[in-house]
């Protein structure tokens, strides 16, 4: 029986950091993405909505120097976000099994 519970706590568990770099990746990808889409895509305003993210991310622009900085931007928020689920989902599992 200890063992069967041990195995289960075991399986549980997720690896924080794997959802972070996980979901970093999947934010800072999309972001990338879709600012080079707008690049591409051209015309008089660029990206005008996208480049309100300007407030929040000092140096983001809607160019492809941008981009880059966005991804990295994106992916530091996306691997705090899934860092933070990652954790707070292990603690949830592990109060659950009573262990």
């Amino acid at each position: 029986m200890q063992n069967e519970d041990s195995m289960q706590q075991i399986l549980l568990r997720l690896n924080a950091r794997a959802w972070g770099i996980a979901v970093g990746l999947l934010c800072g990808g999309a972001l990338f993405i879709a600012t080079i889409v707008l690049v591409i895509k051209g015309g008089p305003d660029v990206g005008q909505h996208l480049g309100l993210l300007s407030a929040y991310f000092p140096g983001y622009r809607v160019t492809v120097l941008g981009s880059f900085i966005g991804f990295v931007y994106a992916f530091v928020v996306g691997y705090a976000l899934g860092r933070l689920v990652g954790s707070v989902y292990n603690r949830v599992a592990h109060t659950r099994t009573g262990a």
